[in-house]
């Protein structure tokens, strides 16, 4: 079968790149938020747009890398790809021998850094802290791998990067969410020796709910005063 227009077929030795995003990354962060919106059935929440994804993610001046929101990039090379010690967070060497991939959406995913490269995912984290610890740690909000690039140990890359720099900071854990009829993350993210929590619940207040919360701390300020 021949392979669809515009796809490229990855063969023989590729590179591995999870790097520091910056702002030319936005378009494609935001094409894979919405595939993971899609492959987690939750479309309907999806309101991210380039420019909030921009203002939020890489401000002026941009803090620290894990000190505040951090992006990251994986990038797949034909080509070796020289680490660059300012951006480059781990890097790996698959072998594509054995089972070449076809990558339908690689002219879409180019990558900005050029060179052949492709996007494949994103990590996207920010500081927490612990208060039982005394510690702060990261808080991974996704993690995420394109449909052709899965299951080749690139989640494993991109979580043990993210892990391996909380561990090197001094962080007390890293901690994330995963959905409860998502069994093959569950059994990934087991099988890295991360606790799944049952009896812990999210709760959230978004939008409207959110919303009416406008101006309670005047109103209490106000109450205050009048007592």
């Amino acid at each position: 079968m021949a392979a669809p227009p515009n796809s490229t077929t990855f063969s023989g030795d590729v590179w591995a790149e999870l790097r520091l995003a910056d702002a030319r990354d936005v378009p494609h962060i935001h094409r894979l938020i919405h595939q993971m919106a899609e492959f987690e059935l939750l479309t309907d929440l999806f309101a991210a747009t380039e420019e909030l994804l921009t203002s939020t993610l890489f401000p002026s001046p941009t803090p620290p890398p894990f000190t505040s929101f951090t992006a990251l990039i994986l990038d797949l090379s034909p080509s070796p790809i020289v680490p660059d010690s300012s951006s480059t967070i781990a890097s790996r060497r698959l072998d594509l021998s054995a089972s070449p991939l076809t990558d339908p959406e690689a002219a879409a995913f180019a990558s900005p850094r050029g060179g052949g490269r492709v996007t494949a995912g994103f990590v996207i984290c920010f500081p927490n802290y612990s208060t039982f610890l005394s510690k702060p740690g990261l808080y991974v909000e996704d993690i995420f791998v394109r449909a052709p690039w899965r299951r080749r140990g690139l989640g494993r890359m991109m979580l043990s990067a993210v892990a391996g720099r909380a561990a090197e900071l001094g962080m007390g854990r890293v901690e994330w969410c995963v959905l409860d009829w998502n069994k093959n993350a569950i059994d990934f993210y087991e099988g890295m020796g991360a606790d799944v929590l049952p009896q812990w619940r999210i709760c959230r207040l978004a939008g409207a709910a959110l919303d009416k919360y406008k101006g309670s701390q005047e109103e209490a300020a106000g109450g205050k005063a009048a007592e």
